[in-house]
This record gives C-alpha cells, sequence and structure tokens, in this order.
C-alpha cells in the first residue's frame, strides 16, 4: 500500500498550534489513496486517524477495535449467508404398500428454513441462487452518509466537537451460488452449495477542524472468488399425513479468503433441528441449529409460512433470526484527554457483547414449466444489530431430475 504524506494547510495548522500546545508532531495528516487487499483498505481507512488526542496507544486499540468489528460483522454476513433450503421444490414419498411414489406436498417450500420433507430416493435438484447486498448501516450508524464518527474532540460542556473525524464507507457482497441435492433413501439428502463471492470497498475519511474539511484518506478494492463450500445432510425421522421431524448437520468448509473477507478462515460445524407441518393450502415450518467455528459461535433460528397460491405458485414469507456470541458491537466511549483541561476525546471503538440479528424475506416460487423453478425474494432488516443492508435481493432458478 502506498501513501502520501502531506501537511495540513498552514493556516489550519497554525491555529491548532494555539490550541495544541506542545503536541506539534500531530500537526501532519496522512491523505492517501489505495488499492489492496479488502482487509488492507478497511485497516488503512479505520486505523490512520488524525485528531491530536495525546494517548496515541488508546487512539490504535480503539481504531483497531473498530476495524476488527467491522471486518467480523462483515466476515459473519458472507460466512453465515443462508443458502437456499437443500430439498429442492419437488419433493417425493414413497408408499411401500403400493409401491408407488407420489409427491409429498403441493408446496414448493421455502427459501432458507429448512422443511423436514426430503427429495426421495434417487431424485436429485441443482440451481443458480444470485444475492445482492449493499451494507448501509452498521449497529444503527450510518455507513454512508459521512457521518459515523470515529474521534474527535469537544470542550467539556459543550455538545459539538470543534475537531472531528468522520468516515463514509460503502461495502457491498455479491454472492452466486449453485447448489445441488440428491436424494439418497427416501428419508435422506445430502447437498452442497459452492458459492462465489464478490466483495466492494470504497470509503474516505474527513476531518473537520472549526469548520474546515480535509480529506485525509481515500480507499477502494475490490476482491472476488471461492467463498466457504457447504455440505449439508439431513434425515427424515418422523414423517406422519401433516407433520414431520428432521435432524441435520451442515459444515462449512474454509476455502474462502478470509484476508479479501470471503470466508471464516476456520471450519464451521451446525447441527441442525427440524419440524413441518403441512396442511392442503398451507405450511409451517421451523429449524433451529448452533454453529460451531468461524468468526464467532452463532445460535439460528428460523421460522416460514407458505401459501399455495395456485398448483404452479407458492407465497412464501420467513422470518430467519440468529445470536452472535462474540463479534461484539460498535460503542462511541468518551475520555478526558489527558493533556488538555477541560477537552474531552470521543473514540469509536468495539465492546464484546452478544448480538441479536433478526430479517423478514418474503418473496414467490414459480413452476415456470416442467421441472424449472424460478424464485425471487427480498430480504429487509428487522433489527439494526449488526452489518445491514436497506434491502437484499435474491433470485434462483432450479431444476428437478427424476421427476
Amino acid at each position: 500500500m502506498s501513501l502520501l504524506l502531506f501537511p495540513l494547510p498552514l493556516r489550519r495548522a497554525t491555529a491548532r498550534i494555539g490550541f495544541y500546545a506542545g503536541l506539534l508532531s500531530t500537526l501532519f495528516v496522512a491523505p492517501a489513496s489505495a488499492q489492496q487487499s479488502i482487509s488492507d483498505v478497511l485497516s488503512f481507512l479505520v486505523t490512520n486517524r488524525s485528531v491530536p488526542t495525546g494517548d496515541f496507544q488508546a487512539d490504535a486499540q480503539a481504531a483497531a477495535a473498530t476495524r476488527d468489528a467491522i471486518s467480523g460483522l462483515l466476515l459473519t454476513e458472507i460466512a453465515t449467508l443462508p443458502i437456499s433450503a437443500s430439498a429442492g421444490g419437488f419433493t417425493y414419498r414413497l408408499h411401500p404398500e403400493l409401491g408407488t411414489v407420489s409427491r409429498s406436498s403441493n408446496s414448493f417450500g421455502p427459501f432458507f428454513t429448512e422443511r423436514t420433507l426430503t427429495s426421495g430416493r434417487g431424485r436429485a435438484s441443482f440451481g443458480f441462487s444470485y444475492q445482492s447486498a449493499r451494507f448501509s448501516t452498521i449497529d444503527g450508524r450510518s455507513l454512508t452518509d459521512g457521518t459515523l464518527v470515529s474521534t474527535a474532540s469537544t470542550l467539556r460542556g459543550n455538545s459539538e466537537p470543534f475537531d472531528v473525524e468522520t468516515m463514509s464507507l460503502h461495502i457491498g457482497a455479491d454472492t452466486m451460488a449453485a447448489v445441488g441435492t440428491i436424494g439418497v433413501t427416501d428419508r435422506l439428502d445430502v447437498s452442497v452449495a459452492v458459492p462465489i463471492v464478490r466483495v466492494t470497498i470504497s470509503g474516505q475519511r474527513i476531518d473537520n477542524y472549526r469548520g474546515e474539511e480535509v480529506v485525509q484518506a481515500i480507499g477502494s478494492g475490490s476482491a472476488s472468488g471461492l467463498g466457504d463450500i457447504v455440505l449439508r445432510a439431513k434425515y427424515n425421522v418422523l414423517r406422519g399425513e401433516s407433520i414431520g421431524v428432521a435432524v441435520g448437520g451442515e459444515t462449512r468448509l474454509p476455502t474462502g479468503s478470509q484476508e479479501n473477507l470471503r470466508g471464516a478462515g476456520d471450519l464451521v460445524v451446525k447441527p441442525r433441528l427440524m419440524a413441518s407441518v403441512e396442511r392442503e393450502r398451507v405450511t409451517a415450518h421451523a429449524d433451529i441449529g448452533y454453529a460451531l467455528g468461524g468468526v464467532s459461535d452463532v445460535f439460528d433460528y428460523n421460522g416460514a409460512i407458505t401459501l399455495i397460491a395456485g398448483p404452479r405458485v407458492t407465497v412464501i414469507g420467513e422470518i430467519l433470526g440468529r445470536r452472535v456470541q462474540s463479534v461484539g458491537r460498535l460503542a462511541a466511549l468518551t475520555a478526558p484527554h489527558p493533556q488538555l483541561a477541560g477537552v474531552d476525546t470521543i473514540r469509536l471503538t468495539s465492546i464484546s457483547e452478544a448480538a441479536q440479528r433478526v430479517v423478514a424475506v418474503a418473496g414467490l416460487k414459480w413452476n415456470v414449466a416442467g421441472a424449472w423453478i424460478l424464485s425471487a425474494n427480498i430480504v429487509r432488516p428487522v433489527t439494526a444489530a449488526g452489518l445491514n443492508a436497506e434491502w437484499v435481493p435474491t433470485a434462483s432458478i432450479d431444476y428437478a431430475f427424476g421427476r
């Protein structure tokens, strides 16, 4: 990464000399432009702060904590990216007493919540999905409008800082996944999902000293490649006329680049429990799972309702929740300036606590022809915790073999 170093404008430097007497080494900042790995760009934008606080160690610790929190939240979003449910839209059941096979449900199933039904012995499905996310907020703070305060100095008792440094970050993630499922037996499905992820980041850091703005840093980067490959299995342990229970497991292999925020960098194992209720026109599904490893341990809880709107259309609504144990959340901490009486320093940092993340999903599945199913949905955040995009559209197409 190349950095260009320039002094502040003379008028501004002179004003700071009067205020920050004895802190001459802080009169120089680093406007810069960089195009490196995603982690490099994020680290550069977040950790190179210019507001003189008199405590370099505290600045460095807060900046590193902020960088790690943003990286962790983005990795959590990508590494726990919901892949379309393992069972295809067409599910079948063997009737041993008759020796025949028939569709086990007229519903094409949820998008991300697992249902207990399986594909059927020897039946397979294959599909592609595409999801695009443009993250706009983090823990309720705007990422994009330039109001994210990284460091500020205030006169005690004043609400407005006289020296404040703000950031704007534009972070995007586009994921295309190939998903395949096969029925090993009438009750057992195995599946694999191979995601290709593109992560982009751009941003700048601006210092405003008594109304005069100076750009401190500009950075951008992008990276594309393989994400973490997902292996899944599901076994239907209870199958009644209208209810079902299944157990399953999911393994995410560390095939994505952690440096470019495309993968968790560690093996993730998640056992799962699923339950379904099937009625003539409405079905309900729920699953829970606990992911061990990766960026953080994560408890998942999902629910879905599907409405059979016609022989070729299923309308779906879902709620997807997760409790992330250890990534933390951003917080602004205030401390007295160690050298200047009556001056407080505000630093953006991260505090360790679990976070609850909930999103709502709405969309439909359409059997366009034969064994082809076209799906489209929108994901909308319900909670402010974590890294959020206003809307996340997803589209997929699936084909069922052996129908």
